[in-house]
C-alpha cells in the first residue's frame, strides 16, 4: 500500500472515482511516468467503465505533457496494452481498468519496455511520490498522440501461437462479462473454425449482469447455463479487462483453475518438448505430474505476476500458470494472456478428441483439490505459526516460498496471508483420496477458527 494514496497497491492502482482517482491525480500520473522511466514512447488502452475514457485522456495529456508520445489503442483489454508494448518497442505501457471491481471503481497498470512488470518495488511507489508531490521534471518537448489500430495483428499473433489447421468445428460459449474480451474473440471468430455462443459480449460499462468476476459463484450461472443449453463442448469467462479467463466443461461445469495450468503445459510440452514450467506454489503437485510425464522441467515460483514473470525470464520458461487463472508465455513477452489459454484448450480437445470433462476428470481423480478457501482471522501470523507448531513433526517437507506449504506425502496445505485485508487463504490436496483431501481440509479450518 503506497504512502500518500492507499490505492496504490503492490501491482497496479485501484480507487474509487472520482472520491480517489480523478482527471486531475491521472494526468499526474501521466508525468511521473514519463519522468520515472524517461519513457519517449508509451502505449494506452482502457476498458469498458464508464469512467476510463476520461481518465485516459487526462493521463493521456499528462503522458505528452511530459513529452512523450503515445500510441493510444483505445477500448481493449490489458493483453493488448502488452501487445503494443512490446511490438512497437515502446518504454512503457499504461491500461485505464478496475479488472473486476465494483462499478464506481476504475484504476491503472502499468509495464516498461517488453511489457515488464512495475511494481511497488520496482518504482510504481515513485511515480506515487512524484504525483502526490506534482512536481516534475521540465520537459525539453511535447508529445503527440496518435491512434493505434493493432487488433488485426494481435489476432495473427495469436493465430501464430496454435495450429488453425488442426481445430475441430467446436461449439464454445464465451462470455466476457460485459467487458472488452469479446473484441478480440470477434476478431478472431473469422479464422477459426468454431461457432461462438455470445452471453453478455457488448462492453458496458453499466455492467448490467454484474461485476465481471467469474471467481464469484454467482456470476457463473449464466456462462454454465448457456453451455447446457447450446450443447456447447466448453464454455469460457473473462473478467473485465480479461487478464484472467475461467473454464466450464462440456456439462457447464465449473473447472478450477489449477487443473487447467496442468493441461495447457501438456499441450504446450507437445509443441516444445523440453521446455520449462513455472508454477504457483499453492497447489502444485498436478501440474508436477503431468509436466514429467510429458517431458518438461517444472518451476516454482511465489505466486504473483512480477514474480512469476521474473521466474520465467531466468529459466526461460515457455509458460507459467497460477491456480487464480493468470496465465503466462514466454511468446508473449513472458505476459499474461487471456486469450491463448482457450486457444491451447480447443487444440488439445481437437486433438485427443477428448471431451474437456474428461481431460479434467482423470487430473481431479489423482489429485483431488479442496480449491482457495479464504478465512477472515484475527491474527494471521499467529494462525501460520500455529499450524506449523501443530503439524511439523509429522511433515516431510516444509516450505516458505510463499506462505507456508507442508507436504505429508499423501496429502499436502498451504495457508498464506492476504496482502490487503486480515485474511488467510488455504489450499489442501491429496494424492489418490478425495475423503482424505476432505477430512484435512476440515481440520484445519477448525484449527483456523480458534484464531
Amino acid at each position: 500500500m503506497g504512502q500518500y494514496y492507499p490505492f496504490f497497491k503492490a501491482y497496479d492502482v485501484r480507487a474509487k472515482v472520482p472520491d480517489e482517482l480523478d482527471a486531475a491525480l491521472a494526468k499526474r500520473i501521466g508525468r511521473a511516468f514519463v519522468a520515472e522511466l524517461g519513457a519517449k514512447t508509451v502505449v494506452v488502452g482502457r476498458d469498458m467503465r464508464l469512467s476510463s475514457e476520461e481518465l485516459a485522456d487526462a493521463l493521456i495529456d499528462g503522458l505528452t505533457e511530459g513529452g512523450a508520445d503515445v500510441l493510444d489503442i483505445g477500448l481493449c483489454g490489458t493483453e493488448e496494452v502488452y501487445y503494443g508494448t512490446f511490438s512497437q518497442n515502446a518504454d512503457g505501457g499504461i491500461m485505464v481498468t478496475a479488472s473486476h471491481n465494483p462499478k464506481d471503481y476504475n484504476g491503472l497498470k502499468f509495464v516498461r519496455e517488453q511489457a515488464k512488470p512495475i511494481s511497488s518495488d520496482t518504482g510504481l511507489f515513485d511515480i506515487e511520490k512524484m504525483a502526490y508531490d506534482n512536481e516534475f521534471p521540465e520537459p525539453t518537448r511535447t508529445g503527440e498522440r496518435q491512434p493505434l489500430d493493432q487488433r488485426a495483428d494481435y489476432v495473427r499473433f495469436l493465430l501464430d501461437q496454435i495450429k488453425p489447421e488442426q481445430m475441430k468445428p467446436l461449439k464454445i460459449v464465451a462470455n466476457p462479462g460485459n467487458g472488452c474480451a469479446g473484441l478480440v474473440a470477434s476478431a478472431l471468430e473469422g479464422h477459426l473454425p468454431f461457432d461462438i455462443v455470445r452471453v453478455h459480449f457488448e462492453p458496458d460499462g453499466n455492467l448490467p449482469n454484474g461485476i465481471p468476476n467469474p471467481l464469484l459463484p454467482e456470476n457463473r450461472d449464466a456462462t454454465a447455463a448457456a453451455v447446457r443449453e447450446n450443447n456447447a463442448d466448453f464454455g469460457v469467462a473473462w473478467d473485465g479487462d480479461f487478464d484472467r479467463c475461467f473454464f466450464f466443461d462440456e456439462r457447464g461445469e465449473f473447472i478450477e483453475g489449477y487443473y487447467i495450468v496442468g493441461l495447457i503445459a501438456e499441450m504446450l510440452l507437445k509443441m516444445n518438448p523440453g521446455a520449462a514450467i513455472v508454477h504457483d506454489p499453492r497447489l502444485t503437485w498436478n501440474t508436477l505430474a503431468q509436466v514429467e510425464e510429458n517431458g518438461g522441467k517444472p518451476v516454482q515460483s511465489k505466486s504473483g505476476h512480477s514474480f512469476m514473470k521474473q521466474t520465467m525470464r531466468e529459466v526461460d520458461a515457455i509458460y507459467g500458470g497460477e491456480m487464480s487463472a493468470h496465465h503466462y508465455f514466454r511468446d508473449f513477452s513472458y505476459a499474461d494472456n487471456g486469450h491463448l489459454p482457450w486457444l491451447v484448450l480447443a487444440q488439445l480437445i481437437s486433438e485427443t478428441g477428448k471431451p474437456l470433462s474428461t481431460l479434467v476428470e482423470e487430473r481431479i481423480a489423482a489429485f483431488p483439490a479442496s480449491g482457495e478457501i479464504n478465512r477472515e482471522i484475527g491474527d494471521p501470523d499467529a494462525a501460520l505459526a500455529d499450524l506449523e507448531s501443530h503439524y511439523g513433526a509429522s511433515a516431510e517437507a516444509v516450505e516458505h516460498v510463499d506462505g507456508l506449504s507442508m507436504d505429508f506425502g499423501d496429502w499436502r496445505f498451504n495457508l498464506r496471508k492476504s496482502n490487503t485485508e486480515p485474511v488467510v487463504r488455504l489450499n489442501v490436496e491429496a494424492r489418490d483420496d478425495i475423503q482424505l483431501m476432505r477430512d484435512k481440509t476440515d481440520e484445519l479450518l477448525e484449527r483456523l477458527s480458534q484464531h
